[in-house]
């Protein structure tokens, strides 16, 4: 049973793994076993990250590139297929939110979160699925949101691209299954993150999770770890398609 979860021998890429949920999965597979390169903007950030994985005894390596410039997204996933020969799993996380009132709103805002959220995904996706075709074998983890399950007033954009990430990974699922390739999305509720900051700071905003959620509290960025595993390895290997919410049962209750 040990081997069900295990990632040995794994290229993996994680996108917006210098902190946060990026990370937190980016550690749990380094644990079992995979091979992990960590995305990021800031190289000094990154760097410091992936020594913290080395230092634990993990194999990590940090690849310094702005998920929303295509050209590099496309270039990264390049040099990691010439440097490793594959690349077995990506996890596209890298995100940003923009909380404005819809009136404060401008078209720049949007596209911008856009960008980010879902085209980059759509396009390190597509870059993942040409290393991975040749070998017949691949998986490919978006991290969605609860939000593009449900909704909060002015995360326009975030809502808008975190619900198109989970009907484009199911259009990626039926095409690149015959390929053997499978492509999820995991939806997180309410991490206490980097992101959230904000939102844990506001008395109301932070009271009002802890009564909606009915495991009455924040979720650890590392209770996501276990997900991002899961679909990685042998033990995920006939779910293609699935939006997996890990919220602490958010999203069902009334």
């Amino acid at each position: 049973m040990s081997d069900l979860f295990s990632l040995q021998d794994r290229v993996i890429l994680v996108t917006g793994a210098s902190r946060g949920l990026g990370y937190a999965m980016a550690e749990a597979m380094a644990a079992e076993g995979g091979t992990v390169i960590l995305n990021g903007r800031d190289r000094k950030t990154l760097d410091a990250a992936a020594a913290k994985l080395k230092a634990k005894g993990f194999k990590a390596e940090p690849a310094a590139f702005d998920v929303s410039d295509f050209a590099a997204s496309t270039k990264a996933v390049a040099d990691i297929v010439k440097r490793h020969g594959r690349l077995d799993v990506a996890v596209l996380n890298a995100g940003i939110q923009h909380r404005k009132p819809l009136l404060e709103w401008e078209n720049a805002d949007f596209q911008r979160v856009v960008d980010t959220n879902l085209t980059a995904c759509f396009v390190l996706a597509r870059e993942a699925a040409r290393a991975m075709v040749p070998r017949g074998q691949g998986r490919i983890i978006f991290t969605g949101s609860v939000m593009g399950i449900v909704a909060r007033p002015t995360v326009h954009a975030y809502a808008a691209a975190k619900a198109g990430l989970a009907g484009m990974a199911k259009t990626l699922a039926v095409e690149l299954a015959p390929k053997g390739i499978t492509v999820n999305t995991i939806c997180p509720g309410f991490f206490e993150t980097e992101m959230n900051t904000p939102l844990v700071q506001n008395p109301e905003f932070n009271n009002w999770v802890k009564t909606r959620c009915p495991l009455g509290r924040w979720a650890k960025p590392e209770e996501l770890g276990g997900a991002a595993v899961f679909l990685a390895s042998k033990a995920g290997s006939y779910v293609n398609g699935h939006m997996l919410v890990v919220d602490g049962g958010l999203v069902v209750m009334m």
